[in-house]
């Protein structure tokens, strides 16, 4: 079969599959979750950098709502379709390093993974990041074969793209250089000007960032150190438990038996580096994964940190497999689209079979509620309109501030210690004599109303999720600030 033979099939695979998760987000009934409605406050105000992540995520998020309003779908629809591009550019891919179905089961692999499927449910900075990591890639082996100035700036700008959608991004930078070392017949480009112009145009698309960066004091530093715990500041020693679940939501992420396929295929990664084009991805895998590893070891790693490798893994197990165990491919692509459905339909599954949603069964529940929690707090900001809104915290102002759009909003932030973007660019600073409606988790705030001349409970808000599960909120009216 001719590459045109595979196209067709993979498009109307990668449609469908996007149709179907627009139509789930609707069905499921759910709200946006924190972070998305934290992106989606930075898109109203663009700016080269945020507390915790670079500005691509915002921008696109921006250009979305621009388009389209600020409906949940609107929002989460950069990520829908960059996930697709991402297949479709896995299968160019493919075909460069293999061969056109290579480059389907590939991209047919990236659209059937858990991973895809459940950041499919909601716009992430995963999604430029595979893309960029993943034309970057592409670029890189083109430049490698006909040394093109286009094509070596072309992947220069893909990176600083993908540093400015997530850092992890950098990990790409020693991937390529180990690449080209490791290959007598490419080491002369090391020596070349091409491919350090191309890092170089990379840092300078980062470079805004990284001003942004030194004008705040370096926030986005700061976080990733300290999520990462960089410097100490967690427990020190290692930590086999947290490698073991790191592990595991590796397996889980790119699927049960595509995760097995893909260890049989490190496992032989002797025999595969014998091959220019194995070798390419296990350079693209290995240094990552073992990177995060390390880090999952000897402190803490999230599940999606390595997410890149499955980069080369959606080709590398295709490749492998495809003689071999085709049918275990096909298998494992077929149980995660089955695994990807029942998960999207876990709600319904659990209403014909009588059980209740509960705060343990619903993955779903960091998404509900949001909606009529705003909406009972509404009535005071509307009979208050004077009043500052300030959440006690980063999720409550990011859902009060998307449903609500306050006049004014700000973080309590006595201490000038940010945690979050809204302490980093808000504050009450300049605002003595002003009102505050500060919405709390907790009945009673003598330590924040000591700072006014008088406060007041306004009301309780209680949404019912589940039998087991509500969102609450009590709602204070604090008069005539005087100052942290």
């Amino acid at each position: 079969m001719n590459a045109r033979s595979y196209v067709g099939p993979l498009a109307l695979i990668a449609a469908v599959l996007t149709v179907y998760r627009i139509w789930v987000i609707g069905h499921l009934g759910i709200d946006l979750y924190v972070d998305e409605a934290y992106y989606w406050g930075w898109s109203q105000n663009l700016d080269w950098g945020y507390f915790s992540k670079p500005p691509v995520i915002a921008t696109l998020i921006a250009g979305s709502t621009a388009l389209f309003g600020n409906g949940l779908i609107a929002i989460k629809l950069p990520s829908l379709l960059i996930y697709p591009a991402t297949a479709f550019a896995l299968y160019a891919l493919g075909c460069r390093m293999y061969s056109p179905k290579v480059g389907f089961w590939a991209g047919l692999s990236f659209m059937s993974m858990p991973l895809v499927a459940a950041l499919g449910l909601f716009v992430s900075t995963d999604a430029p990041l595979l893309l960029c990591w993943t034309l970057a890639l592409l670029l890189l082996l083109r430049a490698l074969d006909n040394g093109h100035w286009g094509a070596w700036l072309a992947c220069g700008a893909v990176i600083g793209v993908g540093l400015m959608s997530k850092y992890t991004m950098a990990a790409f930078l020693p991937s390529a250089l180990l690449l080209i070392a490791l290959n007598p017949k490419q080491r002369h480009w090391l020596l070349r000007p091409q491919p350090w112009l191309a890092v170089l145009l990379a840092v300078a698309i980062l470079s805004p960032n990284l001003y942004w960066n030194w004008t705040h004091d370096f926030p986005t530093f700061r976080h990733t150190a300290e999520i990462t715990r960089v410097g100490g500041h967690g427990e020190r020693g290692w930590h086999p438990g947290q490698l073991g679940e790191f592990i595991g939501a590796q397996w889980l992420s790119f699927g049960p038996l595509l995760g097995v396929l893909l260890g049989i295929a490190l496992f032989r990664g002797g025999r595969l580096w014998r091959d220019a084009s194995h070798r390419t991805l296990l350079v693209f895998i290995v240094p990552l994964l073992l990177l995060v590893s390390l880090q999952a070891l000897t402190g803490r790693a999230n599940g999606n940190w390595a997410a890149p490798i499955f980069v080369g893994a959606c080709l590398l197990v295709p490749a492998v497999f495809l003689q071999s165990g085709r049918r275990w491919l096909i298998a494992g692509v077929a149980v995660n689209l089955v695994a990807s459905t029942l998960a999207y339909h876990w709600p319904d599954i659990a209403h014909a079979t009588g059980t209740a949603l509960t705060a343990k069964n619903d993955p779903y529940k960091r998404a509900r509620g949001w909606i009529h929690l705003a909406d009972g707090v509404a009535p005071q900001l509307e009979t208050h309109p004077g009043s500052i809104l300030v959440g006690e915290d980063r999720e409550l102002i990011a859902h009060l501030v998307y449903r609500l759009h306050p006049a004014e909003y700000a973080a309590w932030n006595p201490d000038h210690l940010p945690i979050d973007h809204y302490e980093l660019t808000t504050t009450l600073k300049g605002k003595e004599g002003r009102d505050v409606l500060y919405v709390s988790r907790k009945p009673e705030i003598p330590a924040i109303a000591a700072h006014f001349g008088g406060s007041e409970l306004l009301c309780k808000v209680v949404v019912p999720v589940h039998k087991d599960f509500r969102r609450e909120v009590y709602v204070f009216l604090l008069k005539d600030f005087k100052g942290y």
